[in-house]
């Protein structure tokens, strides 16, 4: 089992202590106006080119817990893009704004297709620049909640990804029939059966349109989970986290890169 698997139910662990190798860099890039700040993040002890993660973090964005958690997932194996999609004016301190940011770009799928496109476009060329060791031709998409449903969207733009992993996130889109069989990347998507806020009925529409293309697709379902059940900080009845259903996601995240990259 990965070591970044078992840092994540290992909350008591000191995150300075574990990641003092690890350097980061924050990469300020424009889209129509908005100035965007992602953050790349990767083990500075690395001597070879590593497969990219862009990371979309939940409805919040950009926070020191999503920087974590690129840390974590990037570990010895990966280098991870935590991605702004809100730009720099735009950093939500409660449920409220998050919402309303979320929201925004949830009714405009084509702008949050360009800005995730543009963090995929400033990763790789942070690649293939040689600023950091990413192997440009190996990156794949995940996010969490709202970001689950970013990179899903984004996939289904038909852009270059080699696989995009849904944590508890968004399923449905108004253009899902339509672009479905766009999508180019492998798609895993890890979701609640309990979900309130992703019902049974937008996993019945999406796996019907998925059914219908030739996309290399999986879904799992775990029992009991609800909502956000990879954040430590959900605590409600319909978002909570779940230390065993977010051992067992990440260890499927895991066998994936395995699978395209070894």
């Amino acid at each position: 089992m990965k070591q970044s698997i078992t840092l994540f139910v290992c909350l008591a662990l000191s995150v300075s202590s574990l990641y003092a190798g690890f350097q980061q860099r924050t990469v300020s890039y424009e889209l129509d106006g908005v100035t965007f700040e992602s953050t790349i993040v990767w083990n500075g002890e690395l001597d070879e080119a590593k497969p990219g993660i862009l990371m979309v973090p939940n409805w919040m964005g950009p926070t020191e817990a999503s920087l974590k958690k690129a840390k974590q997932i990037a570990d010895d194996d990966f280098v991870v893009m935590m991605v702004d999609m809100y730009g720099t004016a735009v950093r939500p301190t409660n449920g409220g704004e998050a919402g309303a940011a979320a929201g925004k770009l949830r009714e405009d799928r084509a702008l949050m297709r360009a800005r995730a496109a543009k963090a995929l476009e400033v990763f790789r060329e942070h690649g293939k620049s040689g600023e950091i060791p990413l192997n440009a031709k190996q990156v794949a998409g995940i996010g969490f909640c709202f970001g689950g449903g970013t990179v899903l969207e984004l996939a289904r733009s038909g852009i270059d990804l080699d696989a995009v992993v849904s944590f508890h996130g968004d399923l449905l889109s108004p253009t899902l029939a339509s672009d479905a069989v766009n999508t180019q990347a492998k798609v895993l998507v890890l979701h609640g059966a309990a979900d309130p806020y992703v019902p049974q009925e937008h996993v019945q529409e999406w796996v019907a349109v998925m059914n219908a293309t030739q996309v290399d697709w999986t879904l799992v379902q775990f029992s009991g989970a609800v909502h956000s059940f990879t954040d430590p900080s959900a605590n409600s009845d319909g978002a909570r986290y779940d230390k065993r259903t977010a051992k067992r996601a990440f260890e499927m995240m895991d066998d994936l890169f395995d699978e395209i990259w070894d």
